[in-house]
């Protein structure tokens, strides 16, 4: 059943059902503050954990004797088992800033005697976000949790041992034996949240990117005139006028090389490899063409794929004399928008083109 159809179907005329298709969403304005906090919250994206599950309880040694009966037998009760950690996918979670580096279970409670047996320890259930790959020491993938409520036992808690009263027998009439609480596991995690955000922020160092983000969103990344000044992605979110919200992302500055590995290149690349769409933030006042060439090489020698991304080439800076006046001569090599995330010139036009991206991928 096409739109069409039913915008008929409610008796609206010809000309409300065109201006209603042609209708584009604007972005809103947030009216509240931004936070005045000292803290700047990041995004991380990827992580090293170490998981510890919960040591058994030990058995439990011990004999009954009552005033009707002095030697009643043994009675020594079982070990709780030690508490698992899990991994949980949610939708609750956008981000991996919550997990420590060590996640640590609980040990189950020793065994007692009169037959009692300890108690098992609780399980550490970690949240995490939805299609979040979990890779093992060796960098292969282990689970991929990609469904809301999906579970990965990261490490097995270990079983509880067993008191002196279940190894009594016909012919062992008073053991004197118990058994250790087994060892949880130790086993150390990558994660990895495999989509960062809607589209992400390429660009050369200082070219303007957390600027950018700071003008349209309420995200408030570190702004100074050195380079590397974002050294972990931020996200921001920009709200439409239809009740959508798109997530954008400040990426860490590439430089040539990048995909050899200098610097943090193949750490930054992988942040790319996780948006959906793909903003060139180049700058006006130093080449930008040869900006451009650098960075769609360093993409396509990391992956080749990252060419078939939604694109879109920003040149920043526009209210220097220098490169208003050089734009034109630009737009003739190939197809860009001029904006200034300084002064806010030209944004709307660029909110236009990432709704665009959004509703297309």
């Amino acid at each position: 059943m096409s739109l069409t159809f039913v915008l008929r179907h409610l008796k609206l005329s010809t000309k409300q059902i065109r201006n209603y298709c042609d209708y584009q969403p604007k972005a809103l304005r947030s009216l509240k503050p931004k936070s005045t906090r000292a803290t700047v919250q990041f995004y991380v994206d990827s992580c090293r954990v170490r998981a510890v599950a919960g040591k058994g309880g030990d058995g439990c040694i011990s004999f009954l004797s009552s005033w009707c009966k002095e030697y009643a037998g043994p009675n020594g009760g079982d070990g709780g088992h030690g508490g698992h950690v899990i991994f949980q996918a949610t939708h609750t979670k956008k981000s991996l800033n919550h997990c420590s580096s060590v996640i640590t279970a609980k040990d189950g409670e020793k065994g007692y005697d009169k037959d009692c047996s300890g108690k098992n320890a609780q399980h550490v259930i970690i949240s995490v976000p939805l299609g979040t790959l979990i890779r093992d020491s060796n960098g292969s993938v282990v689970c991929d949790l990609e469904q809301e409520g999906a579970m990965f036992i990261a490490a097995r808690g270990g079983a509880g041992g067993r008191g002196n009263k279940f190894f009594l027998t016909d012919t062992e009439q008073a053991p004197n034996v118990a058994e250790y609480g087994a060892i949880g596991e130790t086993v150390q995690y990558f994660l990895e949240v495999r989509s960062m955000a809607h589209v992400g922020l390429i660009g050369f160092p200082n070219a303007g990117k957390s600027t950018l983000l700071r003008a349209v969103t309420r995200a408030r990344p570190t702004v100074a005139p050195y380079p590397f000044t974002t050294l972990r992605p931020h996200i921001g979110m920009i709200p439409y006028d239809d009740y959508e919200q798109v997530a954008i992302a400040d990426l860490p500055g590439l430089i040539p090389g990048s995909h050899k590995n200098k610097g943090l290149g193949i750490q930054f690349l992988q942040h790319i490899e996780r948006c959906k769409g793909l903003i060139f933030l180049l700058d006006g006042s130093n080449n930008p063409l040869e900006q451009y060439q650098a960075l769609n090489y360093e993409l396509s020698q990391y992956n080749v794929s990252l060419n078939e991304r939604q694109r879109c080439v920003v040149i920043n800076k526009i209210d220097l004399p220098e490169v208003k006046k050089s734009l034109p001569k630009i737009r003739e090599k190939f197809n860009v928008i001029g904006i200034s995330a300084k002064t806010g010139l030209n944004l709307q036009e660029l909110l236009g083109i990432i709704r665009k991206m959004y509703d297309s991928v």
